[in-house]
């Protein structure tokens, strides 16, 4: 398969080095000559973003020994600038994946289920969101080639009447409604109600001239009557004399049911890791208990059989508990292969 022969800077900020060569290993395997340069805390990341130096991406660890989280996010957002950032996490948390997604990640990817498409894929399309959200933000004149030749559904509203001024191309192939009909139609036909206060704010935000938040998340509903999870970048323009609000859309609905489904594994997993270490210890323990029983007891058939018989009891105990495990085990790995093959 050819390589990526773009030339990429890289920033990996990483302090596992197992991890940190297998990342490398996958950017190598994908793209041509990448620049990569690593920082193993983020005093290190800080320095290297503060210092100049123009990175094309950030692969970002979550955990780092000098800052983490939540608190790790908000402070290489502000001084990434519009440099795109792919969290690359070892754990699987469906609420924190969605949080970080509205503080202005670019992408968020488990390590576990990491390859080198899958990373190569997230940074080729989050260099081109970033880019197309930058260029909105650098010319409102040159608004209608990038509304009109954007891969990602955009279009663009009266933040006064929240009617529909127009949609590009990718709008109406994702949502299903026709451009007449989308230009018949006000922001609230699309978004779910349970979004309703926060749309309000934005809308009051924008009513008093304040700056709209940089990402959101809403939940949308398309023709056909699907659901989808989509991010929200936007800004303010001026649209034939009226106030109007450019959006680009872009659908993380794969991305989040991706998270759930490994946060639901998880559950089940830890279900059979608790039977194993609580229930299957007790009929264990009989069996342990009344081998002990038998080598101590004098030579009488009828204990003999009493002991026969309960030992029999607590071995087909332990036969059904380990049964009941290799059958939860089945539907994890039967659930795993019907999600593999609907994504594939």
């Amino acid at each position: 398969m050819d390589k990526e022969d773009r030339l990429l800077d890289l920033l990996v900020v990483e302090d596992n080095g197992g991890d940190l060569l297998l990342i490398e290993e996958f950017l190598f395997e994908k793209i041509n000559s990448p620049f990569i340069q690593e920082a193993r805390t983020f005093s290190e990341a800080k320095h290297f973003l503060e210092s100049g130096k123009q990175f094309d991406a950030i692969l970002l660890d979550l955990s780092l020994p000098d800052k983490s989280g939540e608190e790790l996010l908000d402070e290489i957002v502000k001084i990434a600038a519009s440099i795109p950032i792919i969290v690359l996490t070892g754990y699987a948390d469906i609420s924190f994946g969605i949080k970080s997604l509205s503080l202005g990640i670019a992408d968020y990817l488990l390590k576990d289920e990491l390859t080198a498409t899958s990373l190569h894929k997230s940074i080729l399309f989050s260099i081109e969101r970033k880019e197309v959200a930058r260029h909105l933000k650098d010319s409102e004149k040159r608004y209608r080639d990038l509304f009109h030749l954007s891969p990602q559904p955009m279009w663009l509203y009266d933040v006064q009447h929240l009617q529909f001024l127009d949609v590009n191309k990718s709008a109406v192939e994702q949502y299903g409604y026709s451009k007449d009909e989308f230009l018949s139609m006000k922001i609230q036909d699309v978004v779910l109600s349970e979004d309703d206060e926060e749309v309000k704010e934005e809308i009051k935000k924008l009513k008093e001239a304040l700056p709209p938040s940089s990402h959101k998340v809403f939940h949308h509903r398309k023709k056909n009557g699907e659901i989808i999870t989509v991010e929200i970048q936007s800004n303010i323009v001026d649209f034939k004399g009226r106030k109007a609000e450019i959006v680009l859309a872009h659908d993380i609905t794969e991305r989040i049911n991706f998270i759930r489904d490994i946060v639901d594994k998880n559950k089940r997993l830890q279900e059979i890791a608790w039977i194993q270490s609580h229930v299957v210890r007790a009929p264990l323990a009989r069996l342990m208990g009344l081998v002990n029983a038998i080598s101590d007891t004098v030579d009488d058939h009828k204990d003999y059989q009493k002991l026969y018989h309960l030992i029999m009891k607590s071995a087909n105990e332990l036969d059904d508990i380990i049964r009941d495990i290799a059958q939860k085990a089945d539907k994890i790995q039967v659930s795993e292969t019907a999600s593999d093959n609907g994504s594939s």
